[in-house]
């Protein structure tokens, strides 16, 4: 798993919002696992994020993700707070690799939070890896991360649930799975991948590449 020694944090994460558009909606809950190489720690990151005064989970939401507004008032942590953590544990060293499934969704929510609360720019020398441009390299449509659970035989250990924890420590274990399926993965760092019809959605990164990778592609993207 040479792609994991690579870096000092390695931070699989995941995040469940109030919608689509990174610029107007919220995070509600962020879960992270890290993999500290500096000292050899695995942890978990998960939390709540309250919204601001008066503003509600939209129903449908609600309804995917069985996250409510009472969940979030009795467990939820101020985005202050969360920010602030977050943003002591990347500035630590200039050696780290974030993973998602679907990273430039969730990449584009992390940088619109980390302005929110003062901490703009504190994304920007980190390393991307999606998940999701990797198996749409391997396997045949669908693409999401219950048919990546089911691709590599994790049915039984983990869910695409649409909650955050849940879904990271699939998206993690679905990594690991990759590495040994072929070890390939460091040709992906900061390469998205995104379907010709539709186009890139939301914010395009400087530090990415993107390229056309349409469904019925035969040849992996990096080439």
């Amino acid at each position: 798993m040479e792609i994991i020694k690579n870096y000092d944090l390695v931070m699989t994460f995941d995040t469940e919002t109030t919608g689509l558009d990174a610029k107007k909606c919220d995070i509600i809950e962020f879960a992270g696992i890290v993999k500290d190489n500096r000292n050899g720690d695995l942890f978990e990151i998960g939390e709540f994020v309250k919204l601001d005064e008066g503003e509600k989970i939209p129903a449908k939401i609600t309804e995917i993700t069985h996250i409510t507004d009472a969940m979030l008032a009795q467990e939820g942590i101020a985005r202050q707070e969360l920010a602030d953590r977050l943003a002591n544990l990347l500035e630590s060293t200039d050696k780290i690799l974030l993973v998602a499934h679907n990273i430039q969704f969730d990449i584009g929510f992390m940088i619109s939070f980390f302005n929110k609360t003062g901490h703009a720019g504190v994304l920007q020398n980190v390393d991307l890896l999606d998940t999701l441009t990797i198996y749409k390299d391997r396997a045949e449509f669908p693409h999401r991360l219950s048919n990546a659970i089911e691709h590599y035989g994790l049915t039984n250990k983990f869910e695409n649930s649409h909650r955050a924890i849940d879904d990271v420590r699939a998206t993690r274990a679905v990594m690991v799975e990759m590495i040994k399926e072929r070890n390939d993965l460091s040709k992906y760092i900061n390469l998205v991948g995104y379907n010709p019809k539709y186009g890139i959605s939301g914010q395009r990164f400087h530090e990415v590449h993107y390229k056309p990778q349409p469904y019925n592609s035969t040849q992996p993207l990096y080439l």
